[in-house]
Parts: C-alpha cells; structure tokens; sequence
C-alpha cells in the first residue's frame, strides 16, 4: 500500500514527539503555568546550507496549530552565524516540548544539505547527478533524503520496494550475472512492470556480461578508478545509465565526474554528514 510523504512525516513527528514526551514534560509542567505565552526564535551557530525549516513549521503545528511562525530564510538558503531562522509565538508549553525535536531534525537535516551542497558545486561544470545511498538512519530516512534534495543532490532508490538493485551478494548468492539477471528481468515482467533494474559490477568483464544480457536499466561501476571508469562507459556506450560508487570523497569527485558517467552514488552524503550547531532562544515580551 502506497503511503504519502505527508503521511510518513506525520507518523514521524508524532513518534519524535511521544520519544521526547512520554507522560509529559515535567520540567514544564512542574514550573511553567498552563496558560503562559512566549516567543522564541531559532538562531544560526555555524555557516551552513539550511533544512528543515519547513518541517519545523509542521512539527510546531502538529503539537499547536494556533502556533505563529514567522520565517525569515527558506530551506536552500546559506546562512551564517547569528541569522535569526524564524521566530515562534505560542503556549510556552509548545515551544519547550518542540525544542529539542525541531532543533535535532534541522541541525541534521542542515548537516546533510550543506555537504550535499559541496559535491554538488564540485561538480558543476558536468551532466552529472550526485546520488544518495540507502545509508541512512532508521525511521529517519524520509528527512534525511529530503535534505539530500535540498543540498542540490538526487534520490537513489528510496528504499527496497521501488528498484532492484543487484549487488555482489545478489550475484554470490544467484550463482552469477547472467542468472540474476535473468530472474530478475522475468520477475519485473511478470509481477512489476515497469520497475527498473540496476546491477553492480566490479570490473570490466563483468560490465560485457550485463551489456550481452541487455537486461538491466542501469550499471553500477562499483569501487572503479577513474582511467577504468572512463574505459567502462567508453565500452557501454550510452546503451545503459551508468553509475560510480565506492571511493568517491570530495578529494576526487571531480576526477570521477569528468569521465563522463551520468550518477555518482555517495552514502557519505548522510552518513558522514556533521549536524550544524542551532538554538532556538526564548525572547521576553
């Protein structure tokens, strides 16, 4: 059954929320009166790409939909030390149950977005689309690879159910390409037309193998130099998407860019990606 982005993000955010709350915010509770009303703003510690603003709004608005947010920058935007993000007025009670919440989904979503922003600008001057991988974090993969998309990078697969991806293992365990392959083009067609196929390869006589089967949609170049990734896409010849993965840093992302290939896959992009430092400060009427 197909699930929305709009319907994972709520689930997300009302797990998030219930994680940080349980039986209540006693701190709160214990000193601040029910009815209190305040402002906040959320402020920048360090430069980065932002992210996540607009779920900000909606984690704020989940708990208090009368809450007022004023935003000052968008997500995509640069920003540096002491930018004011947005401002928030509501129920005191609100801002400190969405604080933590809200400030840990933009600092690593804003993590993710600035880095992501790095290999983008890398490699500029190319037809090439930065990827993300299915390294990610569990159940936070949704924002994660939103954040991707904010930094000026692309989506890989989502997850395991929209493109087969054939890997080493796949290969090990169907006791080849061609087998795979072939199980894998007969299952598409039978049971999900449509569904693209990619396959990984690690040298170029494995690359000639998928080229004579002509069944998959894409070839993964996985850990290639860049002098064998260029001879790969040289010999595939536009017959198929081509991607590189393993080994690519921002060091010699250009190298690997100039070749040619049309997708660089990098996990690095999230699973390497340093949360940006954000507060968010409570103002005195």
């Amino acid at each position: 059954m197909y699930v929305s982005f709009e319907e994972l993000l709520q689930g997300m955010i009302k797990n998030a929320l219930q994680e940080d709350i349980g039986d209540g915010d006693h701190t709160t509770l214990s000193c601040i009166a029910p009815n209190a009303r305040g402002k906040a703003v959320l402020k920048v510690k360090q430069a980065a790409v932002l992210a996540g603003v607009e779920i900000a709004q909606k984690i704020f608005h989940f708990n208090a939909p009368s809450a007022v947010i004023t935003t000052y920058f968008k997500d995509g935007d640069e920003v540096s030390p002491g930018d004011i993000v947005f401002d928030i007025e509501a129920h005191v009670h609100t801002i400190l149950q969405c604080e933590r919440v809200v400030l840990n989904t933009m600092q690593r979503m804003s993590g993710i977005a600035s880095l992501t922003r790095q290999y983008a600008d890398a490699v500029k001057d190319y037809p090439v689309k930065i990827l993300d991988t299915r390294k990610t974090t569990p159940g936070f993969r949704l924002l994660e690879k939103a954040a991707v998309r904010i930094g000026g990078g692309y989506n890989h697969r989502f997850a395991l159910y929209d493109q087969i991806l054939i890997k080493d293992n796949h290969i090990d365990y169907c006791g080849g390409i061609e087998p795979a392959l072939d199980r894998a083009f007969d299952y598409v067609k039978k049971l999900r037309p449509g569904l693209k196929i990619e396959i990984e390869t690690r040298n170029l006589e494995e690359v000639e193998q998928v080229l004579k089967s002509g069944k998959a949609d894409r070839i993964m170049l996985d850990n290639f130099t860049p002098d064998l990734l260029q001879q790969a896409v040289g010999i595939i010849n536009r017959r198929m998407e081509t991607e590189a993965s393993g080994g690519i840093h921002l060091g010699n992302v250009v190298d690997y860019a100039a070749t040619g290939v049309d997708y660089i896959s990098i996990g690095a992009l999230i699973h390497q990606a340093k949360s940006i430092d954000l507060s968010l400060k409570a103002t005195l009427q």
